[in-house]
């Protein structure tokens, strides 16, 4: 059975992890397949949204295996943390929009998975929480740094610090989620985003979510030269003349992606 299993339906690749019985927990070889699956999205450029979800009704992640991390030395720890802070970090820098569709428990690296993600829509039954204190460690995949600069530092230490789990209407007011809904509704939720994303100029899109992300952490002067490098990037492409010429005439742009 595939540990993250790929499927792709039009534009839109779908990545769901599954390991029901096991709540969606990351166990190394899941971390490899998923690496490979995410290095191949960024290259696809048929692909313009991604959605990642868990299998079953109870999770999108509980996390890492502690049942194999418990049986990892040190310096084996230390290679499995790193590659889920890589592929993490992969998934935030991926092109495309990244949607987190969490259909129960995210905790830990569950969590911090969304977290790397650009949305998170949550169904009413899902918790969350960066629970990695109360196991004597800290959230190692990006949770300390995301958290904190998504909802901000003092509300990130206390959830961090308690090792607190909230449920969906919690997190959906700190700011951590995008949007909850039924759970019988998530995925066609993610998918309607989705498709609103679709409807526009596909570099256009690359463009802007590249100025957010990297000139959110600096400052601004820095981040509007960033703007200008991406505002650049687009003037010369055919979908920017498509968009001028559909105005004109009155109708939809048929946007190619070049």
């Amino acid at each position: 059975m595939e540990k993250i299993m790929f499927k792709k339906e039009e534009k839109i690749a779908f990545i769901t992890i599954n390991r029901p019985k096991k709540l969606n927990c990351f166990d190394l070889a899941a971390l490899y397949d998923f690496e490979k699956i995410v290095q191949e999205i960024k290259t696809n450029s048929d692909i313009r949204i991604v959605i990642i979800t868990g299998a079953g009704d109870k999770a999108f992640s509980a996390g890492a295996d502690l049942k194999e991390r418990k049986q990892l030395n040190e310096e084996q720890v230390r290679i499995n943390v790193q590659k889920i802070r890589d592929v993490f970090t992969q998934i935030e820098e991926l092109p495309q929009p990244t949607i987190a569709a969490i259909n129960g428990f995210a905790l830990g690296g569950g969590l911090e998975l969304a977290l790397a993600c650009d949305f998170r829509y949550a169904s009413r039954n899902a918790i969350l929480g960066l629970t990695e204190v109360s196991w004597a460690i800290i959230p190692g995949a990006g949770g300390t740094q995301r958290l904190s600069r998504l909802i901000g530092v003092s509300k990130a230490k206390e959830l961090i610090l308690t090792a607190r789990k909230i449920d969906a209407s919690t997190a959906l007011e700190l700011g951590i989620l995008n949007r909850v809904v039924e759970q019988n509704e998530l995925i066609n939720s993610a998918i309607d985003l989705a498709k609103e994303i679709l409807q526009n100029g596909p570099l256009a899109v690359i463009q802007a979510k590249y100025a957010i992300n990297n000139g959110n952490n600096v400052d601004l002067k820095t981040g509007l030269e960033m703007e200008a490098k991406a505002y650049e990037a687009i003037i010369s492409t055919k979908d920017r003349t498509e968009a001028l010429l559909a105005f004109s005439e009155g109708r939809q742009p048929q946007f190619k992606g070049v």
